[in-house]
């Protein structure tokens, strides 16, 4: 195939795949000097705005283009003067795949386990499953129906169920946030995981879109059928179902682990279920399983991570400091962005899981704390704007030496923001303007929150590390000159944003491996190699495939 980058598109004619298409291959036949006909196949492979230029806001696009027979196209660019080949090149259009069932040497007489359906647990399992293992998927929370229940009953009435809520259930924490696919990554498995998305409901267009969303309100359905596709290939789910334990083999291999579930009456039982293959996809808020790892001595270690707040902002502020002139425009959507700023202190502040269009959301896990995040519906349509303003916690910042210290760390944050927030999982909130002054602020200005549990206006720094309330007043205005208005006094400072990532790393080899520990596959964002819906998925298909090759 021939893949043509650098088309430029107005806003008219990138507005549906149709009209990027008519604008590519009218491109492609300009510049391959061929006629229409020629062209057997064309596919829209990317889609992204260009808004350095205020006056003219247009789209990029990319195609990728299959003609006749392959003579045919190594001619049309061989042909090709310099100028034009930087952006015409020849690709394999090969595709990833998942496995066959031919792929393992011998079936293990003990089924391969995975812990957790977030992603990363997810796409273990369904690769594990096209490979003939029928693997068994268990998940401490509920399944997606029961999930979005026990959240809404949350948001109105502050009764938290600590084993399904927005970190715990199918899905992960991805399942209630904005569903964004960007990735700071390249990796031939990303098209695989958009694929699989789509096939499973998501929309066609997160295949080309350079900042590419799917949403909270679909994403429950889209993990649903890939649950269904794991169990149609032989695999096992089961939810509500915790691991309390591992257990080794004298010499350091997986021979077990336990699992605690209810019964329809509520009467908690334990089993044990014997296995020599577990891929361990717990996710960052799995505070239990990093104790238990520490307790039966496998390898942790710190690793960096990140705190700070949700910042929201009127979502047609952003636009229009984004977009100038053409914010509203219904092929530009509501305006994202990505911010980081370089401090004095020798810090840095930087804007993570933006979400146009959206509203903050209770993600707390455990009792007597406060925890927010973010999150977009499909339609991006809501009033306003919110991102995470975070900055790094470092290994050396902790005190003394235990791997659990980010750990206790963010725990502590988070109670203090649920005791200034006045119980009740209410939200302390500061406007930047009272913020940046130092005084604590009494109501909303322009700019209400969105945060499901309410605010309690007040001062927010008593929940944050110092090192992150003096970051957030030197970088603040910063990222104002970066981005028109995002200082603006009004904006609404959200307290605690904690759990962006994991604050342990289960040390693995370079193969996926646990250090001393044979059999097990730490996997994705809780055990540190992930950060994201993409990479944790892609970290899952990874540790699949490693536990794959051991059995050749």
């Amino acid at each position: 195939m021939i893949e043509i980058t650098n088309i430029k598109a107005s806003l008219k004619q990138g507005s549906t795949e149709e009209s990027c298409l008519k604008a590519c291959k009218r491109e492609a036949t300009r510049l391959l000097n061929i006629q229409s006909q020629d062209i057997a196949r064309i596919v829209l492979h990317r889609k992204s705005i260009d808004a350095r230029k205020k006056s003219n806001v247009h789209f990029i696009l990319s195609a990728h283009i299959q003609l006749s027979n392959r003579a045919q196209e190594l001619a049309c660019v061989e042909t090709l003067d310099e100028s034009a080949r930087k952006n015409i090149h020849l690709i394999d259009g090969d595709e990833p795949h998942f496995p066959q069932p031919d792929a393992i040497g011998h079936r293990p007489a003990l089924r391969p386990v995975v812990v957790g359906t977030g992603c990363a647990g997810l796409f273990a399992a369904l690769t594990l499953a096209h490979a003939g293992l029928e693997p068994l998927l268990i998940e401490r929370g509920a399944d997606a129906t029961r999930r979005t229940r026990d959240v809404e009953h949350f948001n109105r009435t502050g009764e938290l169920n600590a084993s399904s809520n927005i970190q715990f259930g199918l899905g992960g924490a991805g399942t209630f946030s904005d569903g964004k696919l960007t990735t700071g990554t390249k990796n031939p498995l990303h098209r695989l995981i958009l694929q699989t998305f789509v096939e499973a409901g998501a929309p066609r267009e997160i295949l080309w879109d350079a900042k590419p969303h799917i949403g909270s309100d679909i994403l429950p359905a889209i993990v649903t059928d890939i649950v269904a596709q794991i169990k149609n290939l032989g695999g096992e789910v089961r939810f509500n179902t915790q691991m309390v334990d591992i257990a080794r083999t004298t010499a350091g291999a997986i021979s077990s682990i336990t699992v605690s579930s209810a019964d329809a009456g509520g009467i908690k039982r334990e089993e044990t279920i014997a296995t020599s293959r577990l891929i361990l996809a717990c996710g960052h808020s799995a505070r239990d399983v990093f104790a238990l790892l520490s307790q039966r001595d496998f390898s942790l270690q710190r690793k960096t991570f990140a705190m700070g707040v949700r910042i929201e902002h009127l979502q047609c502020d952003i636009d229009r400091a984004q977009y100038g002139s053409a914010a509203g425009h219904p092929a530009l959507g509501a305006a994202p962005y990505k911010l980081v700023a370089h401090t004095k202190n020798g810090r840095s502040l930087f804007s993570f899981c933006m979400c146009p269009g959206g509203q903050v959301v209770a993600a707390t896990s455990e009792a007597h704390g406060v925890v927010t995040n973010g999150a977009s519906l499909y339609a991006r349509n809501g009033v306003n704007a919110n991102a995470a303003l975070l900055v790094n916690i470092n290994p050396q910042d902790l005190p003394g030496d235990d791997p659990l210290a980010g750990v206790d760390l963010q725990r502590s944050c988070e109670h203090r923001a649920f005791e200034i927030g006045d119980g009740a999982y209410r939200a302390p909130a500061q406007l930047v303007g009272d913020f940046m002054a130092h005084r604590p602020s009494t109501g909303a200005a322009t700019v209400a929150p969105t945060y499901p549990r309410g605010v309690t206006w007040t001062e927010i720094d008593p929940c944050l590390p110092v090192h992150v309330a003096e970051t957030l007043r030197l970088g603040i205005p910063a990222l104002g000159r970066k981005l028109r208005g995002y200082d603006h006094p009004d904006a609404v400072l959200t307290a605690i944003e904690s759990r962006s990532s994991s604050p342990v790393t289960i040390v693995r080899d370079f193969s996926c491996h646990a250090l001393g520990a044979e059999g097990l596959y730490p996997c994705g964002e809780g055990a540190g190699y992930a950060g994201g819906i993409m990479s944790a998925a892609t970290d899952g298909i990874r540790c699949a495939q490693a536990l794959i090759a051991d059995l050749r």
